[in-house]
């Protein structure tokens, strides 16, 4: 139960409760396995477009402008990949698998109240009691 001003806030019965570390690396996986294969089908296409261009000189020109970004962006999530590795070596935790990445969370100072609040909603006196 957390107490938010003047509102007591009970968590509900049956939504789990995930780990917020396990979203934010099941997002942020997810994203880069998409920026990779939407790169690799720019790719494919870039090289389809280049087979059937049949020696136009714009057709190869376009087709070579789509494979050097295709593989510009795989350059790119690859070193996505690797600075958000290194970055997590340095700081301690790995935002690529999700475990040990530390989140604030707010402590109930127990006896049903919280911080300078009482549990019917008042606001503790300068001496830190209830009235």
């Amino acid at each position: 139960m957390i107490q938010l001003f003047a509102f007591i806030v009970k968590p509900p019965n049956n939504v789990p409760n995930p780990d917020i570390g396990n979203v934010i690396s099941a997002v942020v996986g997810i994203l880069i396995v998409v920026a990779a294969i939407l790169a690799l089908l720019y790719l494919i296409l870039g090289g389809i477009q280049w087979i059937t261009s049949g020696g136009d000189k714009q057709g190869l020109e376009g087709a070579r402008n789509k494979i050097t970004a295709a593989v510009v962006g795989l350059i790119i999530v690859a070193a996505t990949w690797a600075i958000m590795a290194l970055i997590g070596q340095f700081i301690g935790f790995n935002i690529l698998s999700g475990k040990d990445i530390p989140i604030p969370t707010i402590q109930n100072s127990g006896g049903g109240s919280s911080g300078n609040f009482c549990p019917d909603g008042s606001v503790k006196d300068a001496n830190g009691r209830c009235g």
